[in-house]
Parts: C-alpha cells; sequence; structure tokens
C-alpha cells in the first residue's frame, strides 16, 4: 500500500525502527536519518502481466487504461491482495514459485540537497540468508561448469542444485518525457516476448534480428523496451524502429532512468549500476562495476580469491548456506590470476563475476555512492544520486520538481519476471510528492 501521508507517530516510530539496528550516518551520507520521514510503499508480484495484456480484453481495466485513468485509480490499497492473488498460480503465473510471497514492504526516506539526492531503503527478505551469490561455478574434478541458479530454473525446482541468485533493488525514473508511465509505470516496460514472458522468442529468432541480434545489439533475448520504440500498435517484441528514429527518441529524452544495486555484482564494491530504457534495457556508456571471470573458450575462471588475503583460493559447497565472506571476486582488493595447478578439488567453488571498481568508468560508473547493509533478517540500502549526472543518457533531476519513480525488488534467489513492483511513485524533490524528499540546507 503506498501511503501519501502518515500520521506523525507513525512515522516517528518507524524511523526509530528503522535506524536502531545500524548507525545514524551512513559513511556515503552523514545524514541523520531519525529525523527523514519513512514512508512505506507495497510492492507486488506482478507474474506475466504485461503491457500488451494491460491492454487487452482480459483486462477489465483496459478501457479506463485507454482514456488516461491510471493503475492506483482502481487497485489502490489492493496490492497485496493482488500479489498473493498472482503468485498461487494461475493464467497469470503458469509456473509459481512453491512458498514465495505475494508481496513486500519497502520503507523508503528520501533527502536532498544542491547537489544531490539521498535515498534509503530497507526491506525484509524471505530467505534466512541474503542473496549475495550470483553466476558460480563449480569444479566437479576434471572440469568446470556454471553451479546454482535463480528459483525459477527446472533444475533449482528438481532440488539438482541450490538456489543461488543476487538480490536486487530496481529504480525507474521518469521525468514525464515518456507517455503514459506516470499512470502505467513499469508496466510500459514488460511485454509479450520477453525473457519467461508469453510468446518468447526463440534465442535464434532474436539472433537474426537487425536491431536485437548478431548485426545490432548482439543479444539472444528480449529485455524491456517501450513501446514508443516499436513500429506496430500492439508493440511487438521485433517491430523495432530504425536506429536513427531510436537515437532522435533519446536526443528529445524519450527513455527510462534504470538503475539497479545487485547484492553481489555491485554492492561489495559500494556501487550500482546505471541504465536506461529506450530500444531494449542497455547500460549507460561505460564500464560497470561488473563482469565475467569467466574464459568461454576454455569454460576456466580467469581470477580465484588469492590465499594470502583470503585464507584460501575458493569456496565450497557447504559455505553455501553460511553466507561466506568474502563471497565476491574483487580484481583490485582480494584476487589473483586463476591458477589450473592450484590442486583444485571436486567442490570448489569459484565465482563467475568479476567485481572492480577502480576500473568502472563513465555514465555507467555514475551511482559510486551506494552501500547497502543485511542485518536482522532485512537490507538497508543508502543510495546517493547525483542530481545531475553530467551524462546525456541520464535524467536530470531538479529541486522543485516532481518526477515518476517505479520500484522493484528482486527477493530470495529469483530473476527476471519474478520480482515484486510498484505502481508509479511520485517523488517530490523538495515540494510534495507520494515520497517528499526533505531539504538538508
Amino acid at each position: 500500500m503506498l501511503q501519501t501521508s502518515l500520521r506523525y507517530l507513525t512515522v516517528v516510530a518507524f524511523a526509530a525502527n528503522f535506524t536502531a539496528s545500524s548507525a545514524l550516518a551512513d559513511a556515503t551520507t552523514p545524514i541523520d536519518w531519525t529525523s527523514v520521514p519513512v514512508e512505506e510503499v507495497t510492492l507486488f508480484y506482478p507474474g506475466q502481466s504485461s503491457f500488451q495484456w494491460l491492454h487487452s480484453p482480459e483486462h477489465r481495466g483496459a478501457r479506463k487504461l485507454k482514456r488516461g485513468n491510471a493503475c492506483k485509480d482502481c487497485h489502490r490499497d489492493s496490492e497485496r491482495d493482488m500479489g498473493n492473488d498472482i503468485v498461487s498460480g494461475g493464467h497469470l503465473e503458469p509456473n509459481p514459485i512453491d512458498g514465495k510471497k505475494g508481496a513486500l514492504q519497502l520503507a523508503v526516506q528520501a533527502a536532498h540537497d544542491e547537489e544531490n539526492l539521498y535515498l534509503r531503503f530497507r526491506w525484509k527478505t524471505q530467505a534466512e540468508r541474503p542473496g549475495v551469490m550470483h553466476n558460480y561455478m563449480r569444479y566437479d574434478g576434471q572440469a568446470w561448469a556454471f553451479y546454482g541458479g535463480p528459483r525459477s530454473a527446472k533444475r533449482v525446482r528438481q532440488g539438482e542444485e541450490p538456489p543461488l541468485y543476487e538480490d536486487r533493488l530496481a529504480i525507474m525514473i521518469d521525468d514525464g518525457d515518456v507517455h503514459r508511465f506516470a499512470e502505467q509505470g513499469c508496466w510500459i516496460s514488460c511485454h509479450t516476448g520477453m525473457r519467461d514472458m508469453p510468446g518468447e522468442p526463440t534465442s535464434e529468432a532474436v539472433r537474426s534480428h537487425p536491431y536485437l541480434g548478431e548485426g545490432g545489439l548482439g543479444r539472444n533475448d528480449v529485455r524491456k523496451y517501450l513501446p514508443v520504440s516499436r513500429t506496430d500498435t500492439s508493440s511487438s517484441w521485433d517491430k523495432v524502429e530504425s536506429p536513427e528514429v531510436l537515437a532522435e527518441l533519446k536526443e528529445k529524452g524519450v527513455f527510462l532512468d534504470l538503475m539497479q544495486w545487485r547484492a553481489a555484482r555491485s554492492n561489495p564494491v559500494n556501487m550500482a549500476d546505471d541504465g536506461f530504457v529506450l530500444g531494449y534495457r542497455l547500460f549507460d556508456e561505460g564500464k560497470n562495476p561488473f563482469s565475467w571471470n569467466v574464459d568461454r573458450d576454455s569454460m576456466t575462471p580467469k581470477f580465484m580469491f588469492d590465499p594470502k588475503k583470503v585464507g584460501r583460493k575458493s569456496l565450497t559447497v557447504s559455505d553455501i548456506e553460511t553466507g561466506p565472506e568474502p563471497a565476491a571476486l574483487i580484481r583490485e582488493d582480494n584476487s589473483v590470476p586463476y591458477d589450473p595447478d592450484a590442486g583444485w578439488k571436486e567442490g570448489d567453488v569459484l565465482p563467475g563475476r568479476l567485481l572492480s571498481r577502480a576500473d568502472a568508468r563513465g555514465s555507467a560508473a555514475d551511482n559510486n555512492r551506494v552501500t547497502g547493509k543485511w542485518e536482522d533478517g532485512s537490507w538497508i540500502v543508502t543510495w546517493v544520486r547525483p542530481l545531475d549526472t553530467g551524462h546525456y543518457d541520464d535524467i536530470s533531476l531538479m529541486r522543485g520538481n516532481t518526477y515518476t519513480f517505479g520500484f522493484a525488488v528482486h527477493d530470495d534467489n529469483v530473476t527476471t519476471r519474478f520480482h515484486f513492483v510498484s505502481f508509479p511513485v511520485v517523488v517530490g524533490i523538495g515540494r510534495g510528492g507520494d515520497i517528499t524528499a526533505v531539504p538538508l540546507d
């Protein structure tokens, strides 16, 4: 449930609880968060509800949406019920995950000064351990192979491999240039034909596509995009506008800013990645804080843990349930090049991703003051986002304006559509909104 206002006593009580088990000031944000109001946003499980479904006769509110009504006009305060209904199985969830919750409460605080927007989030995880392991590799005595995966994967559902996937917090931002995002939120970017959605094309079909495939982006699956990037009224995955049209739209600011904090791929180096959505979900120019730690030709790791710094060269399968420390390979901190003659044994495990704060650069590295801490069964993520990053592929924020945000959380070792999402949230920077960023100066 998105509460546009909270009673004073509720705010004070929740804020005190929000900070009771953590310091009042983070290294990246010297803010006394007890003085910043807390708002709660209910995120719910959407299943396979897509932009196409939203506007189809199957959705009873399709006509109202066509007239410009907002999703919240009909569904305000019913997010939890909808999520519980969808996650249990049915036409919007043909492959339910046993035991998965239908909703999640996200506590949000916001503040600003002349240069930055400061955000603080807290949510309780369903799993009893944080999701800090992602794309791991296991040695079977003869060769390395990827090990574990999201709870939606068949091999994990059948108990053949453990659930290993990172927890994640995503933020979408629109400044009013994306048609109907203020009313329909992230459903604008979620479509039939995407991964784990109805009508998903084969990897061969995507690879042969002139824009998405080998002649363009080099992809083999379909990810988020905006309806305006397609040429047909159904916003089909393969009916992409020309690169010239997409470039013109981007120049006009018709895109969604998309930032993602990742518990495995960015949090260990106190960063989040930076991207945008238009014709596809793409990263900003530059270099992210993460890359592959796998030589695809030999299927061997590129780096291993530095035994002199870590005390061992790898993890083991038995470490997984304990939440190993460290769980991530950081190039400049705790790693050395992989040694094939280091006496590898069956059950040795290494991260399939390599992190580096030192190598991150450009617009992709804008979110370089983001910290996450898992304690008492909850994540607390503190985020500093410059109002103006100085890069064209980011939305500039201004004090005195409001912006439409969308929040999503991947929790309990899941990926793609198996997440929790919010309806559109109005964030005011120095002015009123569903969430109001209070001034610090």
